[in-house]
């Protein structure tokens, strides 16, 4: 063993220890060992990796594709694509978690057979967080299995991952080749050993229940409703044709109008709109109001306007999220607004908000709000669309945002445009699948389409980056270079040569199992079966048998990436959503990876004859 593979082999079982015990962070060990990488070709004079090859991995196709891909995922959740998603699996499973379990892992897998690994699982993670947040279950308990099936997914078909391809290419070298469903008679039985083993296993798992009782401790617009005692103030009614607000805008109505009521919101159209001065009442219209003054009854309001009562239930304002948000808000001592009247026109008109309670002190007002005038320190529940809520937190010191609701988290930005998104993603799927042209250039085509489509803008692309998993990944592809230069790689490839000289048939594809699958523990799976291809068809050449089955045995290995997070940058991207550490997989992947081993073992050679065609 040359010294500078003795200084690689060092730093990289220090890499493990560091993550094993998660101390420091996960990207944090990338970037030191990114750093101390170069330094070995200066200490032993040896080229190993420069400084520019450890940064390379900041422009590796692979490492764009999984940025595009957080992108590509979060234009699918603000347009609801992902809501609806998360919605039918939670229907379907119908309250059981291990039927959705299983059919999340039924989902991904099938997906991702047509498509890559790592795109389906950067789609999959928001659907899985909304499930969480809407089942009240740990996200832990949905990414791990996730990764799993995503990982499956590589054992399925022929373009299912890039090792199978570079397999199948060294198979074509000597004038053979898989088909296209050659991988799916294992892939299939793995998965459905997959889910049964995750039901289990998942109980192993850390849980991040401490963040999600957080979450539930949140407001909702329920518990406000109850707290400002809304239930008997807010009332729907509908503009009759011979309504005498048809035509008139809501300037023209208020100086005639003593009711004590103010306009919150009008439904028109299916659609929930906010009054402006200007806005016209039309024929129809259904008003939802807020009577902020005790006077008289509500029958006379709609004798006087041409009204008609529409049923209104408590949880009227939880349906409406997409269109509707309430904030709570605090008058701070130097407000402008400290004096005027609750119900004035100037926070409707400035700030496009209504205030529909008050609570002073801890005492919330049960009456109206009409006579009642603001002082420092009160608390105000408006109501509004939420980009003006959204807008009180940056645009305004007269008002100081204390809390949004729960609901606030289900809201989506672009709602309108769920056809375009979809649209974008089946394109990038089409163009992966044919091959036409690269991954990477297929995402970012995707990308640039929902950008100018204003699915995503700029702002929101580079926050869904998750940039801990772009520098935990970048930071360890250096290993493999550095691996392959010092001799690593060969020195493992020689050594499954001697160690299974003479043995039996299954030992040795076992051998070929175990190597390769601990190679693309610390590097890439297509790098690893790069070198593991070769060696394998060279095997059975030495026995006299057909390459088919050594070379389905390497393949299927190098999608047995389950047992490290950095194993394959589909575990990498559940690390942070799921909050696992490295024991995580340690614990829940090498046992499951030591099931597949066997059954690829018994498996491979059982379907694919070991004797050679005449």
């Amino acid at each position: 063993m040359s010294p500078a593979l003795a200084i690689v082999l060092g730093l990289l079982i220090t890499a493990v220890v560091m993550f094993a015990i998660n101390r420091p962070r996960m990207d944090a060990v990338a970037l030191i060992m990114l750093t101390c990488l170069p330094f070995v070709g200066m200490v032993t004079g040896t080229q190993v990796v420069s400084m520019n090859e450890a940064l390379a991995g900041f422009a590796d196709g692979n490492v764009v594709l999984i940025a595009a891909l957080f992108v590509i995922g979060d234009g699918l959740v603000r347009t609801g694509v992902a809501r609806k998603l998360g919605d039918w699996l939670i229907e379907r499973a119908a309250g059981s978690d291990t039927l959705l379990v299983v059919l999340l892992m039924a989902v991904v897998c099938g997906l991702g057979s047509t498509m890559s690994s790592t795109a389906v699982t950067a789609i999959f993670i928001p659907v899985a967080l909304r499930i969480a947040r809407t089942t009240g279950t740990s996200p832990s308990g949905l990414m791990m299995p996730l990764s799993m099936a995503a990982l499956i997914s590589g054992m399925m078909t022929l373009v299912a991952t890039a090792p199978n391809l570079v397999v199948n290419a060294e198979l074509e070298r000597i004038g053979g080749s898989f088909q296209f469903f050659s991988f799916a008679p294992f892939g299939v039985p793995i998965l459905i050993m997959g889910i049964v083993y995750m039901l289990f296993a998942r109980r192993w798992l850390s849980s991040d229940s401490t963040n999600l009782t957080a979450t539930k401790q949140r407001p909702s617009l329920i518990n406000w409703i109850d707290s400002y005692k809304l239930a008997g103030r807010e009332y729907r009614v509908g503009i009759k044709r011979e309504s005498p607000l048809v035509g008139k805008t809501l300037d023209e109505v208020r100086p005639e109008d003593h009711s004590g009521a103010q306009v919150v919101a009008i439904e028109r159209d299916r659609a929930l709109i906010q009054p402006t001065p200007q806005t016209k009442f039309q024929a129809g219209d259904i008003l939802l109001v807020d009577r902020y003054q005790d006077g008289a009854p509500i029958e006379s309001l709609l004798e006087q306007y041409g009204l008609e009562l529409m049923p209104l239930s408590g949880i009227y304002f939880s349906d409406r999220t997409q269109d509707i948000g309430m904030a709570e808000v605090i008058v701070p001592a130097l407000s402008e607004l400290v004096g005027k009247l609750a119900v004035g026109r100037q926070l409707r008109d400035q700030y496009g908000l209504s205030a529909i309670g008050l609570r002073r002190g801890t005492h919330a007002s049960a009456g109206g709000l009409g006579d009642q005038q603001l002082a420092v320190g009160d608390t105000l529940l408006l109501i509004g669309p939420w980009k003006r809520i959204r807008n009180l937190q940056t645009e305004t010191q007269d008002l100081v945002v204390l809390n949004l609701p729960a609901e606030v988290d289900d809201v989506l930005p672009v709602p309108g445009k769920a056809l375009h998104a979809v649209g974008c993603l089946l394109l990038v799927i089409g163009l992966m699948v044919s091959g036409i042209i690269p991954n990477v250039q297929a995402a970012l085509i995707g990308c640039l389409l929902m950008g100018a489509l204003g699915v995503v803008n700029l702002t929101s692309a580079y926050k869904s980056i998750d940039w801990k998993t772009i520098v935990l990944i970048v930071g360890m592809l250096p290993f493999s270079t550095a691996l392959q230069r010092t001799g690593g790689v060969d020195l493992a490839a020689e050594a499954l040569m001697t160690v299974t000289s003479g043995a039996g048939t299954h030992v040795v594809l076992a051998a070929l199992f175990v190597i390769t699958a601990m190679l693309g523990m610390f590097i890439s799976n297509t790098a690893t079966a790069v070198l593991m291809a070769p060696v394998a068809i060279a095997v059975s050449k030495d026995l006299g048998m057909s390459p088919y089955p050594f070379a389905m045995i390497v393949a299927l290995a190098a999608s047995t990436a389950f047992m490290t997070p950095v194993s394959s940058p589909v575990n990498t991207l559940v690390v942070t959503p799921g909050n696992y550490t490295f024991g995580d997989f340690v614990k829940v992947g090498v046992p499951f990876s030591v099931l597949v081993m066997i059954v690829c073992v018994f498996m491979v050679p059982w379907l694919l004859p070991l004797a050679i065609k005449p």
